[in-house]
C-alpha cells in the first residue's frame, strides 16, 4: 500500500495537506493485466517511451481510480467503489497527483505503479526479470 501525501488548495482557496491511500490487491492486477494491452508489460513500456500520450493518460486514469481506496480504521479492509473513486477523482489532489504522473519523470510513474504492487508480486516479477535476463544472455549472439 500506497500512502501519498498531497498538498492542494480545495475549491474555497484552502491550501490542504492529505494522506491518499492506493494499493491494489493480486486479483485485481490479474484483471488489470488482461485489460491492458500488451498487458503490464506493454504498459510500462509504453511509459517509458511516452509516445502514446494519449493511452498513457488513460491508462493512468484507468491506474488510479483502481487503486484508489479508503482504508479502514481497523485496518481490515480497503474499501473502494465507483462512488469511492469518483469522490476522489472531483477532489483537487487527484488533478495534482494526475498531471504529476503524466508530465513528470517517468521513473517516478514506474515507481507509483510499483509502489501500489504487493510485494508478492513486485518479488514474482523481479523474479520472472531475472530468470528472462539469464536465459537471454545464455543464448548464442
Amino acid at each position: 500500500m500506497l500512502v501519498k501525501e498531497i498538498t492542494y488548495t480545495d475549491y474555497n482557496g484552502i491550501e490542504r495537506t492529505e494522506k491518499f491511500y492506493f494499493n491494489l490487491t493480486q486479483s485485481e492486477i490479474i484483471e488489470m493485466d488482461a485489460s491492458l494491452p500488451g498487458g503490464f508489460a506493454g504498459m510500462l513500456s509504453m511509459i517509458q517511451d511516452k509516445k502514446d500520450v494519449s493511452s498513457l493518460m488513460m491508462t493512468f486514469k484507468m491506474f488510479l481510480r483502481k487503486a484508489y481506496g479508503v482504508k479502514s480504521a481497523d485496518g481490515r479492509r480497503f474499501e473502494k467503489s465507483e462512488a469511492i473513486s469518483d469522490s476522489f477523482e472531483q477532489c483537487p489532489a487527484y488533478d495534482k497527483f494526475f498531471m504529476e504522473l503524466v508530465t513528470g519523470d517517468a521513473n517516478e510513474a514506474l515507481n507509483f505503479i510499483n509502489s501500489v504492487f504487493p510485494k508478492s508480486f513486485r518479488d514474482r516479477m523481479e523474479a520472472t526479470k531475472a530468470e528472462q535476463s539469464n536465459t537471454d544472455s545464455s543464448q548464442p549472439v
